[in-house]
C-alpha cells in the first residue's frame, strides 16, 4: 500500500472492450457484475511491518536494522527466513478467511507480490517458494466464487522506496537495464499463473506505485508498452492493470495509449500522507471524497478506472506505518512539515482499536466507508486496503464490517448518495455532502 498522492487509481477487470469506449460495456469482468468490489492481500508475499508486526517483533531496539522483506531475510539467513515466511504464508491467508470475504458480498481479491517470487537473482537475500501458496489462493478464490487479481507489487531496485516495495530506501529502478529486464520475466511469470487460472484470474497489475518523483514517467511508459506485449503472448484474454505513478488527473491521458485494449487505470486514494487530508475535520473528509469522484468518473469514460487502495484512516496513527520505530504526523512524533501534531493535543491512543471507539466515531467512519465506496463506483470500482492486520483496525476489512463500520453486502448503504438501481453510467451525487 503506499501513499503520498491524495488520489490513486486501481485494478478494473472486464471480460473485453475497447480502450476508446468503454461506457459500451454492460458487464465488464469476472462474477461479480459491473463493479469492483474487493480487497487486498496485503502482508503477504510481501512483507509490511505495520499489518504484521509480530513478524518484526523478534527484533527489538532503536538501532533496529530489520525494516523490509530484504532486511528480514538478510539478517535472518535464507534458511530460517526460508522456514519463518513459509510458516507465515500457511497461516495469514487462510481458506476460512476467502470464505468469510465472499460472506461479505465481494467480489475480487488483489494480491500483492514481489518479483523475487519470479526472477530470483542469488545476490538477492529474498527467499523463494511462494507460487504454491499463490496457486492454493487462488483456488480458493475460485472455490467461493470471486476473482483474483495479481499485482506485482515490487521490482529490482525498489520503485518507489518504500518497505512495500520489498527493499526500503534509494529509488533504484532504473538504474539498470537488467531490472528492467527482470521486472518483465516477473510478468511472464504471473502471466503464466494467470493463463493456467483464466476464469479465477481475470486481471495483472504490471507495477505497482511508480514514483514519479524519482523515476522517468516516460520509461515507465515504455515499460508498461513492453509488459504489454509480453503479457498478451501469455495471457491474451486477461486484462493489464497500470498505475497512475501518483501522477494528477490531469496526467492521467499519458496512461491511455493507442492500441491497448483491456488495459485498466489503477489510481490509490489514502487521506493521512499529506498535509492537506490529514489536517481535515471528519466532515471535510467526507465532502473531499466528492472531488475523488469527479476524477475517477471523468477519466473512466477513456479508461476503465479502479481505485485499487484506500482505507477508512483518517490519522496515520497504525504503529509502523510509516516505517519501523517511526512514529506519526499526526501527534508529532514523525517530523513533517507543520513541525508538530495536527492540533494542539492530537494523540494516537486509542485511534486504532474500535474498542475505544466512541459512538461518533463509530458512525463517522460508516459515513466515511459508505462516501468512499460511492465516490468509486463512479468509476469502475475499488478494492480496500486490508482484508486484515494484526493491530490497526482501520486497516481490517474484516473487523470493520463484522462490527458494522463498513456495509455488509457493500450495496447495504445507510447514507448513500445514489441510488444502486439508478443509472450506472449517470450517476449524480446528492446527500449531505455532496450535491451534483
Amino acid at each position: 500500500m503506499k501513499i503520498f498522492r491524495v488520489i490513486s487509481t486501481a485494478a478494473v477487470l472486464l471480460v473485453s472492450f475497447a480502450y476508446s469506449t468503454p461506457v459500451a460495456h454492460t458487464k465488464r469482468f469476472g462474477k461479480g457484475g459491473d463493479v469492483i468490489r474487493g480487497v487486498n492481500l496485503g502482508g503477504l508475499f510481501v512483507l509490511e511491518p505495520w499489518i504484521t508486526p509480530s513478524l518484526f517483533e523478534q527484533w527489538n531496539g532503536s538501532n533496529r536494522k530489520v525494516v523490509d522483506e530484504w532486511t528480514f531475510c538478510s539478517e535472518l539467513g535464507a534458511y530460517e527466513c526460508t522456514r519463518q515466511l513459509k510458516q507465515h504464508w500457511s497461516t495469514w491467508v487462510t481458506e476460512t478467511d476467502i470464505k468469510t470475504l465472499a460472506s461479505l458480498g465481494l467480489n475480487h481479491v488483489r494480491i500483492p507480490i514481489g518479483h523475487w517470487a519470479f526472477a530470483p537473482d542469488p545476490n538477492e537475500p529474498y527467499v523463494q517458494g511462494q507460487i504454491p501458496y499463490l496457486e492454493r489462493i487462488i483456488r480458493w478464490i475460485g472455490k467461493h466464487g470471486l476473482n483474483a487479481v495479481i499485482d506485482l507489487h515490487g521490482v529490482p531496485g525498489s520503485q518507489n522506496g518504500f518497505d512495500n516495495s520489498g527493499k526500503f530506501g534509494a529509488i533504484g529502478w532504473q538504474t539498470s537495464q537488467l531490472n528492467i529486464d527482470r521486472s518483465i520475466q516477473a510478468v511472464e511469470g504471473i502471466a503464466r499463473v494467470a493463463a493456467n487460472y483464466p476464469n479465477i484470474v481475470d486481471a495483472v497489475e504490471v507495477l505497482n506505485e511508480p514514483a514519479n518523483w524519482g523515476l522517468s514517467v516516460d520509461q515507465v511508459i515504455e515499460f508498461y508498452k513492453r509488459a504489454y506485449t509480453s503479457f498478451r503472448k501469455i495471457a491474451p484474454s486477461a486484462i493489464m492493470v497500470v498505475h497512475d505513478a501518483f501522477l494528477s488527473p490531469s496526467d492521467w491521458h499519458k496512461f491511455n495509449v493507442p492500441g491497448w485494449d483491456n488495459v485498466i487505470l489503477d489510481t490509490h486514494n489514502y487521506h493521512i500522507f499529506v498535509k492537506d487530508r490529514l489536517v481535515l475535520s471528519r466532515e471535510q473528509h467526507l465532502q473531499a471524497t466528492c472531488e475523488d469522484a469527479r476524477n475517477v468518473r471523468s477519466f473512466n469514460t477513456q479508461l476503465w478506472t479502479v481505485t485499487g487502495e484506500w482505507s477508512l484512516a483518517s490519522t496515520d496513527c497504525a504503529k509502523w506505518l510509516n516505517g519501523m520505530e517511526k512514529g506519526a504526523r499526526w501527534d508529532g512524533s514523525l517530523p513533517w512539515e507543520m513541525n508538530g501534531p495536527v492540533y494542539q493535543g492530537a494523540t494516537c491512543s486509542g485511534q486504532n482499536s474500535i474498542s475505544a471507539w466512541d459512538q461518533d466515531t463509530r458512525t463517522f467512519f460508516r459515513q466515511f466507508a459508505e462516501t468512499q465506496m460511492d465516490a468509486y463506483e463512479a468509476g469502475s470500482g475499488w478494492f480496500f486496503w486490508n482484508f486484515k492486520t494484526e493491530v490497526a483496525d482501520d486497516w481490517n476489512y474484516i473487523k470493520l464490517a463484522q462490527n458494522k463500520l463498513i456495509p455488509v453486502p457493500p450495496t447495504n448503504r445507510i447514507y448513500s448518495r445514489y441510488s444502486l438501481d439508478s443509472d450506472r453510467w449517470n450517476i449524480k451525487l446528492n446527500s449531505t455532502w455532496c450535491h451534483e
